[in-house]
């Protein structure tokens, strides 16, 4: 056995560990087995934080031991304190930790030590900006966006004074996305004409300026669909799409920033050219173009499931998820319940896999379900995922989906006359409506219609000038539901008015609708996953029972 030469013998020991963590694939315990022998020959203290540091590190990322990852990394910040011009172990440590920390639901613990690491790392431009990210992105995942704006306007700030137009721009952005999160519009507009000057000024690497403006397009197409401006997002789409094309020609320049403050990435390439084709997903489902939502849908999971063998960012789980909940409102608009059904319990999947994604999506999540109780007329069930969606969300235009559709289930069920007028005055299209959806715009036609038809006597030319615009925008998207219950609604209007070859018309209409849906109606409620409708509590359920059969006939769904 070597006893001599201490140090010679621990850097052997680093090697080796370095050599081990480096394998492919990693050679986990052999690598911590290397740096644990490091520790009782008592190293001298900049050995020892970074070996606790390594340590720590390869625990939190390797092991599910994530009691002994925290200790080493205490003891790594502990140390590093106490030695001077030891920045990277110092703030790598720190930015660990505060990770296991909210990792372990520990964001008490967190936010004093990011706090401290930012107050002591102002002379290091690339850690202070980092930790200042960090801790603006932990008070964004509490929910505190004003604190995060706060801490991302001092970083742009910093970041001017240390002569980085690049991270300027970057904060500047972040902070952006955050007004737009909370609908301060007014805020959003000045913000992001001064990001578009400093991103069209700043003259470095080509990738790092492309990803500028590929992150400041998608704020501008954002702003554009909450203001409901749709016809204007076109260009920004437009050059969004030059963009990717032009980043994706680009080899990477492994030529580092001169400024220290400048080596940060937004995103890579590949999630870039994903969120490009979200957004476009975003617009098409508000424009109306169905069918084109659809594409790029197709498109994006692909691409994603390509990405996912070889990356396991949580990002692309949240994309896979944003893209899952378009496609299976469009499977569910244009008549395809049992695919909804089944896209439905992968999203249950996937937030099965991270807490995180079920309590950001669990709002949509039981929104879908409803949606999906509504085509298979299980209308107890569908009001119990409404109200369920309604107590778990505080988004504007999700709550003004949700109460239209809650209002339908109302409609339907005949008797509930007291909440239905409760609802009607938030879901008037023609005043106060929060959105300007093709689709929300139909359903809110439809439901005023429909009330005027059936509880207002004598005013059946009012229910038919709301009823034939519906009708009109539902055969545009195409709405196989909304055409569905337009045809029928037309139907009894003619016949009630006396128009017989109008009604014979809709009613033809109807038949035809009817006959399309019948058949996916019947596999939908034969799925296993069907019993999804029951759950209004807690995590989405692991496994199905296999129904026997379908329990709602199409023929009550009028």
């Amino acid at each position: 056995m070597l006893t001599g030469g201490g140090s010679n013998w621990d850097h052997t020991l680093l090697g080796l560990a370095e050599h081990f963590r480096t394998s492919s694939p990693p050679k986990v315990r052999l690598c911590v087995h290397c740096l644990q022998a490091v520790l009782p020959r008592k190293p001298p203290a900049r050995a020892e934080a970074r070996t606790h540091l390594q340590l720590g590190s390869v625990l939190y990322h390797h092991t599910r031991n994530g009691e002994q990852a925290r200790g080493h990394l205490e003891k790594a910040w502990l140390i590093s304190q106490q030695i001077p011009q030891f920045e990277d172990v110092k703030f790598e440590a720190a930015s660990l930790l505060s990770e296991l920390y909210c990792q372990e639901n520990s964001v008490d613990a967190a936010k004093p030590l990011l706090r401290k690491a930012i107050q002591i790392s102002q002379q290091t431009p690339y850690w202070h900006c980092r930790l200042l990210f960090q801790l603006a992105q932990l008070h964004t995942l509490e929910k505190d966006l004003v604190s995060a704006c706060d801490l991302l306007g001092v970083g742009a700030e910093y970041a001017r004074v240390v002569g980085s137009e690049y991270t300027r721009a970057l904060f500047f952005l972040s902070k952006g996305m955050l007004l737009l999160m909370e609908r301060k519009l007014q805020e959003v507009h000045p913000l992001l004409t001064l990001c578009g000057q400093i991103v069209e000024n700043w003259q470095g690497n080509p990738i790092q300026k492309e990803s500028l403006r590929v992150f400041f397009l998608v704020l501008q197409v954002t702003h554009y669909l909450d203001a409901g401006q749709v016809k204007s997002v076109k260009p920004c789409l437009k050059q969004l799409q030059q963009c990717i094309q032009t980043i994706s020609t680009l080899h990477d320049d492994e030529i580092l920033p001169s400024n220290p403050a400048d080596l940060f990435h937004w995103l890579p390439k590949e999630h870039m050219c994903v969120l490009v084709y979200l957004v476009t997903v975003m617009h098409s489902m508000q424009a109306g173009y169905l069918e084109k939502a659809q594409k790029y849908t197709d498109k994006a999971l692909m691409q994603l499931e390509k990405l996912k063998m070889l990356d396991c960012s949580p990002i692309l789980s949240s994309f896979q998820v944003i893209l899952l909940e378009h496609i299976i409102m469009c499977r569910l608009v244009t008549g395809h319940k049992a695919t909804a059904l089944q896209e439905i319990s992968q999203v249950c999947q996937l937030c099965q896999q991270s807490p995180r994604l079920f309590s950001n999506h669990a709002a949509q999540l039981h929104t879908l379900l409803g949606l999906y109780c509504i085509s298979v007329n299980c209308m107890d069930n569908a009001e119990a995922q409404f109200t369920t969606a309604l107590r778990l969300t505080t988004h504007q235009e999700l709550w003004a989906f949700i109460v239209t559709n809650l209002a339908s289930v109302y409609i339907r069920e005949g008797n509930r006359h007291q909440d239905l007028y409760s609802l009607l005055e938030r879901i008037n299209p023609d005043h106060n409506f929060p959105v300007s959806s093709h689709c929300l715009r139909a359903a809110a036609f439809y439901i005023r219609g429909s009330v005027l038809f059936s509880v207002r006597q004598g005013r059946g030319l009012e229910s038919n000038n709301m009823v034939v615009p519906a009708m009109q925008l539902a055969s545009k998207i195409p709405d196989m539901s909304v055409q569905l219950w337009s045809s029928a609604l037309l139907r009894d209007l003619n016949k009630a008015c006396g128009n017989a070859m109008d009604a014979h018309e809709a009613a033809q209409m109807h038949q035809n609708f009817s006959q399309q849906l019948l058949q996916d109606h019947i596999e939908a409620c034969s799925l296993p996953e069907h019993n999804l409708i029951t759950w209004t509590d807690g995590p989405p359920p692991v496994q199905f029972q296999a129904q026997n059969g379908p329990t709602t006939s199409l023929a009550s769904l009028l």
